[in-house]
């Protein structure tokens, strides 16, 4: 997402960022309900929110590419702490001009909720769609153990998550480009799995939503909903019928449906 990085259709790169050499995009309206800053999730970037912008009309909509990712690469992955700091530096340019969203899809949603706990009169809201967090419930899962090779984990990590026909489909600059992000899904990946409690949810002190979809892991999800309910009142949960992981890009309606009556239900709220 810098000058170089093509920009999906409905978002605009930002020449000046509030952090330099993080590739920044937005979506700005006229009188705006709140400001939606959207984090991505492993392997991931700014870019996919792309048609959740278009169908966020009465939002503004800022994305980027996380440190490590894409055309934020050369600030390299330095850790959560880090990516925490480079979304408060966004957050911090809305004061004054609108209510503030965080969106936080998979991994994103731990440097979301990350970003509340630290600063939380920044955020009004937060939104997070399946956002690991094993030190609240574990999860088996079927590999454990990282390689000591980042881009093989990188490849690993698509086809797992997306599958192998749809690697098979890139093409060798794609791949290539997905290889490169490895070190940034490598740093996501160690910090989930390293089995210490990067912050304590039970102090968040913003309203929260923790969605998920209903086609994989349902049981987990329920269980982890609850265990969030019992630990924070103000977290609640939403559950999309018939939606997987990459909510984002294979439902976007859904998520902007819900990221609009979750916002005037808060709203009424108040």
């Amino acid at each position: 997402m810098t000058s170089g990085h093509a920009i999906p259709q409905g978002l605009h790169f930002v020449a000046e960022s509030a952090v330099r050499g993080l590739a920044v995009a937005e979506r700005r309206v006229e009188n705006p309900l709140a400001t939606v800053i959207c984090v991505h999730g492993g392997l991931d970037r700014g870019g996919s929110f792309a048609r959740l912008a278009r169908r966020l009309e009465l939002f503004d909509l800022i994305a980027y590419d996380r440190r490590g990712y894409q055309g934020s690469r050369g600030l390299g992955p330095l850790g959560l702490d880090y990516d925490v700091e480079d979304l408060l530096a966004l957050a911090r340019r809305e004061v004054g001009h609108s209510p503030v969203i965080y969106f936080g899809h998979s991994f994103g949603g731990v440097v979301a909720l990350g970003a509340a706990l630290r600063e939380p009169s920044l955020a009004q809201q937060v939104i997070v769609y399946e956002a690991p967090l094993p030190w609240v419930r574990h999860r088996e899962s079927s590999r454990t153990i990282l390689s000591d090779d980042p881009q093989y984990e990188a490849e690993v990590f698509f086809r797992r998550m997306v599958s192998n026909r749809a690697w098979e489909r890139l093409s060798d600059l794609e791949q290539q480009s997905r290889r490169l992000d490895g070190p940034a899904l490598y740093s996501d990946l160690a910090l989930l799995r390293n089995g210490a409690t990067p912050f304590d949810l039970s102090q968040l002190e913003v309203p929260t939503i923790y969605a998920h979809g209903d086609a994989y892991h349902l049981e987990y999800y329920r269980a982890l909903c609850q265990d969030l309910r019992e630990m924070n009142p103000l977290i609640d949960a939403r559950e999309l019928q018939h939606v997987g992981h990459g909510a984002h890009l294979s439902h976007p309606d859904l998520l902007a449906s819900l990221i609009l009556s979750t916002w005037r239900e808060r709203c009424v709220l108040e």
